[in-house]
């Protein structure tokens, strides 16, 4: 590694002769969320594939001086959140907005896709759900299974008049949870709930019911120490994307 006198001296040297000085690329460190397929996806020892994973390399092909690291690092989804927020590492992708995120990340547009929630039950549940008064009716047999300290529970509450049990913090847990008659519905998000599902070993055991609950716009979001410069590069490049048909090639891929 070059000693910052040789680097200096380097430098000086390029501009004395007219060469110009390439600058080193700005890297921004992110990590693989736990339990948000298909964002990021095990893919055996040491491998994470997955949505943000192909979102990345391509912002990378657009934009060369900027470079995501970390992404093969596996984090629990809330402390990703909060470490964003305090600023241990840079960016996060796929992230719902809501008042109190924006007051710490700063979100990027265009959204990267929408996000459709849905109702899982057992598969030998014969219940029909199409809308949220359907649940109501059911009372105490309606218990909705929701993930702790994520959105899906804030949403349960604004709409209200449901039976709501958000005492466990990952998918895999509540989908054991569903699978043990400890709930009678499991509120998901799609894209990448049948990949989930299969992964766990689940597809006989449960089915996810037809109608769409929710719909929510989900986002690139980058902590608010990030450069601004940064940032506008960021999103020149999923403007870029969008345009292109990329973003919708990447959702389809890993519906």
């Amino acid at each position: 590694m070059l000693s910052k006198g040789l680097r200096c001296g380097l430098t000086l040297l390029c501009a004395l002769l007219g060469t110009p000085v390439l600058a080193a690329p700005t890297v921004l460190k992110v990590v693989a969320q736990e339990g948000t397929e298909p964002k990021y996806i095990p893919a055996g020892i040491g491998r994470v594939v997955g949505l943000c994973v192909d979102l990345y390399r391509a912002i990378e092909r657009i934009e060369p001086n900027v470079v995501f690291s970390g992404d093969q690092q596996w984090t629990p989804a809330l402390q990703a959140l909060s470490q964003l927020a305090s600023h241990e590492h840079d960016a996060l992708c796929a992230v719902q907005r809501t008042e109190e995120r924006t007051r710490q990340y700063v979100f990027l547009e265009p959204a990267l896709f929408q996000m459709r929630y849905q109702l899982i039950a057992r598969a030998g549940d014969p219940v029909t759900v199409n809308n949220w008064d359907d649940v109501r009716n059911l009372g105490p047999k309606g218990i909705i299974l929701a993930n702790r300290g994520y959105t899906a529970p804030g949403m349960l509450e604004r709409i209200g008049g449901l039976q709501v049990d958000a005492s466990a913090s990952t998918p895999a847990a509540n989908l054991q949870k569903l699978i043990a008659g400890r709930g009678r519905f499991f509120l998901h998000r799609a894209p990448g709930m049948q990949g989930f599902i299969d992964r766990a070993g689940a597809t006989t055991r449960v089915r996810i019911l037809p109608t769409v609950m929710a719909t929510t716009d989900v986002y690139m979001a980058l902590g608010t120490h990030v450069d601004p410069a940064v940032r506008q590069r960021v999103q020149r490049a999923l403007e870029q994307l969008d345009k292109n048909g990329e973003l919708a090639r990447l959702l389809r891929k890993w519906e």
